[in-house]
Order: structure tokens, then C-alpha cells, then sequence
């Protein structure tokens, strides 16, 4: 599967755009939509490269969604994980529980309270995470969000 274009929205409003290099809240230099790769200080691009980056990045995550998701799955929840991976990496939904549970029973509504869990930075909760797993949920099971 790949991300539905909804699911690039969703993913695009989640990171947020910005057009000159920044540091995330992790330290790590970080451009347009969430890329990383070989940013500095000082970089700028335009809104054309960051959608290119993020299409560019969101391959990674496809895959291992694509190959950790061993369960029949709908688009909704393939864009939801793939969100999800993007955020917080392949490794991160390999060893998850949220892994676990969508592998047992797609269906499983502990899913929701499993993606809530993934809302620390730095042992630090965040209400971006918070609002962004919310929505993830929500997406997730096919319900409206905001």
C-alpha cells in the first residue's frame, strides 16, 4: 500500500511547514515538512521541495508498515500507522505494542489507548503528540477528526 493523498494531508498539517532550517524538539535540524536528512543550519527550500522530501520520506515508513503489518488493513489505517512510523520511526512501531495489537486484531479498540501512549519527548509529554495521536486514532478506526 501507499498513503492515500488524505494521508499526506493529515501528515502534512501534523509536522507543519516550515521553509528555513529549524531544530525540532529533539535537537535534530529539520526542514519543511519533517526532513531530516542532511539539514543544517541555514538551509532554506521552497514548498514544491518540501512536498518532494516528504513524499521521498514517507517510502521508508510505507515499508515497514507494509512489512510489519502482518493483518489485513484499510487505507485509513495503513495512512494512520504510516503517520505514526513517520513520527517516530520504523524501529519504534516494529517493538510497539500498537504493533502487537493491529497484528492480532485490526479491530481491537485497545489500539486507540495504544497509540495515545506515544505523546513523550524527552520524558516530557507534549500536547502536539497528544492532539497528532488523537487524530491518528481517530483516522485509525475511520472517524472524523479535528
Amino acid at each position: 500500500m501507499r498513503t492515500s493523498e488524505k494521508g499526506i494531508e493529515f501528515i502534512k498539517l501534523s509536522e507543519g511547514l516550515l521553509l528555513k532550517a529549524y531544530q525540532d524538539s529533539g535537537g535534530v535540524w529539520t526542514i519543511g515538512y519533517g526532513h531530516t536528512k542532511g539539514v543544517k543550519k541555514g538551509d532554506q527550500i521552497t514548498e514544491f521541495m518540501a512536498t518532494e522530501y516528504l513524499k521521498d520520506d514517507l517510502r521508508a515508513s510505507e515499508q515497514a508498515v507494509n512489512l510489519y503489518v502482518t493483518s489485513e488493513i484499510d487505507q485509513n489505517q495503513f495512512d494512520a500507522l504510516v503517520s505514526f512510523t513517520f513520527n517516530l520511526g520504523p524501529g519504534n512501531l516494529k517493538s510497539s505494542t500498537l504493533l502487537k495489537r493491529v497484528n492480532a486484531d485490526p479491530n481491537d479498540p485497545d489500539i486507540e489507548r495504544q497509540f495515545k501512549r506515544w505523546i513523550y519527548c524527552k520524558g516530557v509529554i507534549l500536547k502536539g503528540l497528544v492532539k497528532r495521536r488523537e487524530r491518528e486514532a481517530a483516522i485509525y478506526f475511520g472517524r472524523p477528526w479535528k
